[in-house]
């Protein structure tokens, strides 16, 4: 039986494409598309770069399933009108579902959309990378 003081076994992380191959599939679309893609990168980066965005979306990729405010709240150390914003802001985006229930106290949920869902395997790879970095 191994140590329980020995660290997990960490798969190796896939890094996808090599810079030239990456380099090839932008350089292979049409200049509009291109365009379109880079105005896409520098939008998404712009919203995860606002503060505590992604520490919203690393609790919602390692969650099963929706969210209350509430639950990201007591899990955050993010003041409530800042969250708020941010799921504003999330929601607006395409990249979380909210959805209130007509009760009291009021009841609002929300749940990440497939887009959500296909950004998570980038908080895989951080935590990963964090297992042997550290800033």
């Amino acid at each position: 039986m191994d140590d329980p003081s020995d660290p997990p076994d960490v798969p190796e992380l896939s890094g996808g494409l090599t810079r030239e191959e990456a380099t090839a599939l932008r350089e292979s679309f049409e200049p509009e598309t291109q365009e379109r893609i880079s105005r896409t990168v520098a939008e998404l980066l712009d919203l995860l770069g606002k503060a505590h965005t992604m520490a919203v979306l690393s609790a919602f990729a390692f969650a099963e399933g929706s969210l209350r405010f509430s639950d990201l709240e007591a899990e955050l150390d993010i003041a409530p009108n800042t969250l708020s914003t941010r799921l504003r802001e999330l929601t607006e985006a395409g990249l979380l579902d909210r959805e209130a229930y007509d009760e009291v106290p009021p009841r609002v949920e929300y749940t990440p959309t497939e887009k959500a869902e296909s950004l998570f395997p980038a908080f895989g790879h951080l935590h990963h990378w964090a297992v042997e970095h550290e800033l």
